[in-house]
């Protein structure tokens, strides 16, 4: 029986147990929230590190990871930026990958450096017309490994001063900004060798085999010998 002008020990005890018990709940239901939580951070870190690593694959074309790979000094192979262009599946037109790279030395001590260490990668020299296609300055070496063929041209690099308030840049470098050009530049060049053209048969002008001679022998003649009228 309640005491009078009290409250009900009975109703004062369910009421705190109803408030112990709303609070387990609730405490339950954060504990369970933040597992939630922390499982789908897991998941998204566990899930994104692959996925960037597989993205950085597909993106970065591994010839360059080979070039990279190659055993050069470190003053040969400074300032490094690659190029790529075409499909990797030769959708079109096939992947052209190129490097430019500056050397700290000449370029006859930076042509030896990468020749050996393109000869202990597996590369070997590939002798084939239009390597290069015209006569440049320096070297200019042609390789193939595998499905793969290679253009390495190191020269002398382009010593020409930036123009000053505006004006063209002078054709030939002042004495002063010769002296303090020094080093190499290094270009190279990979292609897949089903999209070289060098790689295929070299044309012929055979007339049996084209049915006229697209580049017929001149004599020293311009008239060419008068043709015989009947007799």
């Amino acid at each position: 029986m309640p005491r009078p002008g009290g409250a009900d020990p009975a109703q004062d005890a369910t009421a705190s147990g109803g408030a112990r018990s709303d609070l387990r709940r609730q405490l339950r239901e954060r504990r369970r929230l933040r597992m939630a939580a922390l499982a789908l951070v897991s998941l998204v870190l566990l899930g994104a590190v692959p996925l960037y690593f597989g993205l950085r694959t597909l993106s970065r074309d591994p010839v360059f990871d080979t070039l990279d790979a190659l055993d050069v000094p470190s003053w040969a192979a400074t300032n490094t930026v690659d190029n790529v262009s075409g499909s990797r599946w030769c959708l079109q037109d096939c992947r052209l990958r190129e490097r430019a790279v500056e050397s700290e030395r000449g370029w006859k001590p930076t042509v030896a450096a990468y020749e050996q260490a393109l000869a202990e990668d597996g590369w070997r020299r590939w002798k084939v017309d239009r390597c290069p296609e015209e006569k440049v300055e320096g070297s200019y070496t042609c390789w193939r490994r595998d499905e793969l063929t290679l253009d390495l041209w190191v020269r002398d690099p382009a010593c020409t001063p930036p123009p000053v308030d505006g004006e063209p840049a002078p054709s030939a470098p002042p004495a002063t900004a010769a002296a303090t050009c020094t080093g190499s530049l290094v270009l190279v060049k990979v292609r897949n060798a089903i999209d070289d053209e060098r790689t295929g048969p070299t044309p012929t002008t055979d007339p049996s085999l084209t049915g006229e001679d697209p580049y017929p022998t001149l004599t020293d003649d311009p008239l060419g010998e008068p043709t015989p009228s009947p007799s």
